[in-house]
């Protein structure tokens, strides 16, 4: 067994047991103080819980695989604030209940962006929750009652962050929209951000939920406190494709050709 990493006093001995539930220990905490196992088992049980814990906020993020953001090819978008983006992960914006709003055309890295600034507020102890926009309006408008909406409903409200990705790529009927405005509306409410991703303009979101009345009542609560970073340039996909396509034809020409 290795040695304590810490001495033990009698009050964080009673504070780190009662946040245990180890009651039967705390009733002989001043007899048991002197065993130099005790601190040893409170940081065993610590240790697991955080581990538990950790593990328990990732699987509920529903992350998926991703690419480091030591990664990220901060020379391919021809407009990117890499010092706004890397100040986002300091997490100020979470104390501050502000969201984040990363706006650009498809293949610049947004979603690799959402997923790893989700993945630091996980690593910092709190909670997050990563979704398509698509997948979340379909779930949300998939319940079949005022019961199990306000159920499905919490399960976007109650994390410390949701982060939600491809706004725009598909356009919505009104109900949909109403359902963004109800996530929105009591996330905003709970003092509680959103890191959200999208291809179009605020004032193209119409186009997204067109003939829908709650549009600029929407925007306009997911923007009073938020962090916008734009970003532009061609597809890093597109890129990647094309150096693929040069390996494989320079490979090609290369090797020689086989003879029957």
């Amino acid at each position: 067994m290795n040695p304590p990493t810490s001495t033990l006093t009698l009050d964080s001995a009673r504070t780190r047991l009662r946040r245990l539930g180890f009651y039967g220990l705390l009733a002989q905490v001043e007899t048991l103080l002197t065993e130099p196992w005790l601190i040893r088992v409170i940081e065993i049980e610590e240790a697991e819980r955080a581990r538990r814990s950790l593990k328990r906020r990732l699987d509920n993020a529903r992350l998926g695989a991703f690419k480091s953001l030591a990664d990220f090819d901060w020379s391919w978008p021809t407009k990117c604030d890499r010092s706004a983006i890397e100040e986002l992960f300091s997490l100020g914006f979470l104390a501050e209940a502000a969201n984040v709003v990363l706006i650009g055309p498809n293949g610049l890295g947004k979603t690799m962006l959402l997923k790893n600034l989700a993945h630091q507020v996980i690593l910092h102890g709190h909670s997050a929750r990563f979704t398509l926009a698509s997948d979340m309006l379909h779930d949300l408008a998939a319940q079949d009652s005022t019961v199990a909406l306000a159920r499905r409903l919490r399960r976007y409200t109650r994390c410390a962050l949701l982060a939600i990705d491809e706004v725009g790529y598909l356009s919505y009927d009104p109900r949909y929209a109403d359902l963004l405005f109800e996530v929105i509306t009591r996330r905003y409410e709970l003092q509680r951000p959103i890191a959200l991703s999208t291809n179009k303009a605020f004032g193209e979101w119409n186009q997204v939920f067109p003939n829908a009345a709650c549009v600029v009542a929407l925007v306009d609560r997911l923007l009073h406190r938020a962090e916008i970073i734009t970003l532009d340039g061609k597809s890093y996909r597109f890129k990647e494709a094309q150096e693929r396509a040069a390996r494989k034809a320079k490979a090609r020409t290369a090797s020689p050709r086989q003879t029957t």
